[in-house]
């Protein structure tokens, strides 16, 4: 509908239907369990011990043969003080019901206090069973014991590989103390649970959320533990193991500084930066991509991506009068390669001779990779996507005309349908898909610019006239 309207009538539109949604009374939806026949007779009444806390967080805490109470007011999180603190609230719990756990949920501003390592632990929401989704706890661990140079840090591209070399040492070490081992079973009654999982990394660089170091040089960690029980009964000093002494050795181990190796994590965060640099040089060479001499394209295999055995793979070589050359800005020193320039290329040549390895390798090259990966400035356009032929697929009004005319029968390519699609026709499709894509993207940045340059004044009146909502 926007794309019908000035960006003034937009505007309109999105504050009335502001103001509307704001006057609306919203009734809260209540999953809650309120059928069956109780043993008190009526819905949700009558005694009995209700469905089990699994159904009871699944479904809700209403009736059924529960006790005829609603759950819908949202449990008050009461947890947080100091470590000690929270082993005697374990200690404390130990036998009792599974769902008392909960006394470890802590506000999002109070979490437990570990002085000694430097950090806060956050627990969003205890798992109401064993059988439930693990526990997911957040730690922040403080700039001041955390000690990264704030050269580390500096920017996006270095925060996000310092994030990323703390993610891996925290994962190794998690594996290397057992820690991501859960407890033998036993049947039903038996222990389990105890384990605790941290996201793990693959061979590329990435954004992502598991640790990561804010602007002040705080480190974030967001983990999850399978809450120890025996049967639904808690174990609580299987619990305070885990967290007295199991997540403070992960800490110490992996996300403090001082326990590092300074020169690998300085080079691995100067790696990431120059393989993202050189992404952005490209284009004043007039390439899409780039291969460097020497690098391991080929992996272990299709569900393994480390590199294949040196002794194995063959090394990528360029041809001579596709080499282009990049000094990179951390390592001082300059790197060779093949450029691909923008336009129409073509690989090909004979079976087992590496086509397949050489475009795996651009198709990821968007991402920046791990030093010893193979890979490391094999680097491809942050705009690059890949396209292939999709047989079967469903299209709906495409203009695939530039590509395919004179089709069977008389169909129509200026707008072609069809729900089992060819292996041209479908690749076809992607490629005028994609080209879409970028467009509606382009027009719908456009029109929110003039959406704040044209409709911020009559907004700010809106907003004055009918009041506003934090």
């Amino acid at each position: 509908l926007g794309f019908g309207l000035f960006p003034m009538q937009l505007t309109l539109l999105i504050a009335l239907t502001s103001i509307v949604l704001q006057l609306t009374p919203v009734q809260s939806l209540s999953m809650s369990y309120r059928g069956g026949r109780g043993r008190g007779g009526s819905r949700g009444g009558g005694r009995g011990g209700g469905r089990g806390e699994y159904y009871k967080n699944k479904y809700g805490r209403g009736g059924g043969r529960g006790r005829g109470r609603s759950d819908d007011t949202p449990r008050i999180a009461s947890g947080g003080g100091s470590y000690s603190d929270l082993i005697n609230c374990l200690e404390r719990l130990d036998g009792k019901s599974y769902g008392a756990y909960h006394d470890l949920d802590t506000p999002l501003d109070r979490g437990w206090v570990n002085s000694e390592f430097g950090f806060s632990l956050f627990v969003e929401r205890a798992q109401s069973d064993p059988f439930a989704a693990p526990t997911r706890c957040r730690i922040i661990i403080d700039k001041a014991k955390a000690a990264f140079p704030p050269s580390l840090y500096s920017n996006r591209i270095r925060s996000m590989a310092l994030s990323d070399y703390l993610l891996r040492a925290l994962h190794a070490n998690c594996k290397k103390l057992g820690a991501d081992e859960a407890m033998g079973g036993k049947g039903w009654s038996g222990p389990k649970g105890g384990d605790m999982q941290v996201l793990e990394p693959c061979q590329h660089v990435l954004e992502q959320s598991a640790v990561r170091v804010d602007e002040n040089g705080n480190v974030v960690v967001q983990m999850s533990v399978n809450l120890p029980a025996r049967g639904r009964n808690i174990l609580g000093f299987a619990a305070k193991e885990i967290f007295s002494k199991t997540l403070p050795s992960m800490i110490g181990k992996s996300l403090l500084h001082k326990s590092l190796q300074a020169q690998n994590l300085q080079n691995h965060v100067d790696s990431i930066e120059d393989q993202c640099w050189l992404q952005t040089e490209l284009p004043s060479k007039n390439l899409i991509a780039f291969l460097r001499n020497g690098a391991v394209l080929p992996r272990i295999s299709g569900v393994d991506d480390r590199p294949m055995n040196s002794k194995t793979a063959v090394p990528f070589e360029s041809p001579k009068r596709l080499e282009v050359s990049f000094r990179l800005p951390n390592a001082g020193t300059t790197v060779t390669g093949m450029g691909i320039p923008k336009g129409i290329s073509l690989i090909c040549g004979g079976g087992f001779h590496g086509k397949s390895t050489v475009l795996q390798a651009l198709q990821v090259g968007v991402y920046a990779k791990i030093p010893g990966d193979g890979r490391e400035f094999c680097v491809t356009s942050p705009n690059a996507m890949k396209i292939r032929a999709e047989d079967g697929r469903n299209i709906q009004s495409c203009d695939i005309s530039s590509f395919i005319n004179n089709l069977p029968f008389g169909k129509d390519t200026s707008c072609f349908d069809t729900a089992d699609a060819s292996g041209s026709t479908s690749q076809a499709a992607n490629i005028v898909e994609v080209s879409h894509w970028y467009q509606y993207m382009y027009i719908r940045s456009c029109w929110i610019l003039g959406l704040f340059k044209l409709g911020s004044r009559f907004a700010m009146a809106v907003v004055s006239a009918f009041g506003s909502r934090e």
